[in-house]
């Protein structure tokens, strides 16, 4: 098992992202978890259904990153203590910090006096400026 690799976890990914949802839904469980158990609440968050392949493949992944573990003799899955820590985290993360901060950005719903917003229009007039010193289409 230690020679096996996982591919990474990625912050943006939404898929991951609900992943993390459920690590956390599913943390007090005294039994544990199921694959199919881990679906129907993946298949809600990402609005469409999760093929049971594809869940095995995100358990797999989880499982080799050290998220869950697999209670002995059984076909469920326990979150460990590791696990917890980073789904808090990318949670929390997301939801509390990045979303809200990308919606003060966004034109249609910012105001224009936001500090963010401000900085944004700062950065994209650098990005513009740096362009056009290296005479390439912004």
């Amino acid at each position: 098992m230690e020679d096996q690799h996982a591919a990474a976890l990625r912050f943006e990914d939404a898929r991951v992202q609900a992943l993390f949802h459920v690590l956390v839904l599913f943390t007090l469980l005294p039994n544990g978890f199921s694959n199919q158990e881990a679906r129907d609440r993946l298949s809600g968050l990402r609005g469409r259904i999760v093929s049971a392949g594809s869940m095995t493949y995100d358990l797999r992944r989880l499982k080799l990153h050290g998220l869950i573990e697999r209670l002995a003799g059984t076909r469920r899955y326990h979150v460990t203590k590791k696990g917890l820590r980073l789904a808090m985290f990318f949670t929390r993360t997301y939801d509390r910090l990045l979303r809200p901060a990308l919606a003060t950005i966004t034109p249609k719903i910012a105001l224009d006096a936001s500090r963010l917003r401000t900085a944004l229009r700062h950065f994209e007039d650098a990005v513009a400026a740096t362009c056009t010193e290296a005479r390439l289409a912004a």
